[in-house]
C-alpha cells in the first residue's frame, strides 16, 4: 500500500545526447525525478513520474483519467503498458555506466484487474533481476493505492556501448 503524493510539475523535452552520456544511468535518472534534466514529453501526456530511484530499481506513479479510456471505458491497456515498460526500462537504465545505452527487447504483461479512471494512483515499480555485460531482465508490477496488482511485466534489455 501506499499513500497517493501530488502530480509533479512536468519539466519536459529533450535531453542533449552528449550531456546523457556523461553521468551514469543512475544519476540520469535522479536528475530527471528531482527536475534537473526534462522528463521525456510522454510523461506529461500520460501524467506518469518517477518517484523513486535506486540502482537497479524505479518507482513511477501514475494518475489514470478519462483521458486514456478504451471503447469499453477502462484506461486502455497501452498506459499500463507504457507504465510497466518505462518503470522496467529506467530501472535498467540505473546500472548503466557512463557511455552505455540500451534497447528492450521484449517486454510480456499480464493485465490481472481493470484499471478505471476511479482506480486514483497507481504506483509501477520495477527492477532489475539480472545485468550481464550484454543482456539485462527486469520484472514490475502496478498497484493500487489498496496494494492490490493490476498488472505484472517482465522484460530483457540488450546493452551497448555507445561510441566516443
Amino acid at each position: 500500500m501506499f499513500e497517493p503524493a501530488p502530480i509533479p510539475e512536468f519539466n519536459v523535452g529533450a535531453i542533449p545526447i552528449s550531456e546523457a552520456f556523461e553521468k551514469t544511468g543512475e544519476e540520469l535518472m535522479r536528475s530527471i525525478m528531482e527536475s534537473g534534466l526534462p522528463a521525456p514529453s510522454i510523461a506529461r501526456h500520460m501524467t506518469q513520474w518517477i518517484s523513486h530511484v535506486a540502482e537497479g530499481e524505479v518507482e513511477f506513479r501514475g494518475e489514470p483519467s478519462a483521458d486514456v479510456l478504451n471503447p469499453m471505458g477502462i484506461v486502455h491497456g497501452g498506459w499500463a503498458m507504457t507504465l510497466l515498460d518505462s518503470a522496467l526500462g529506467c530501472a535498467v537504465h540505473t546500472t548503466m555506466a557512463k557511455g552505455e545505452s540500451f534497447v528492450s527487447l521484449d517486454t510480456n504483461v499480464k493485465f490481472i484487474r481493470a484499471i478505471t479512471a476511479e482506480t486514483g494512483q497507481v504506483r509501477c515499480i520495477g527492477r532489475v533481476q539480472s545485468r550481464g555485460r550484454r543482456i539485462a531482465t527486469a520484472d514490475g508490477v502496478i498497484e493500487d493505492a489498496k496494494g492490490r496488482i493490476l498488472a505484472t511485466a517482465t522484460s530483457a534489455c540488450f546493452i551497448q556501448q555507445i561510441p566516443a
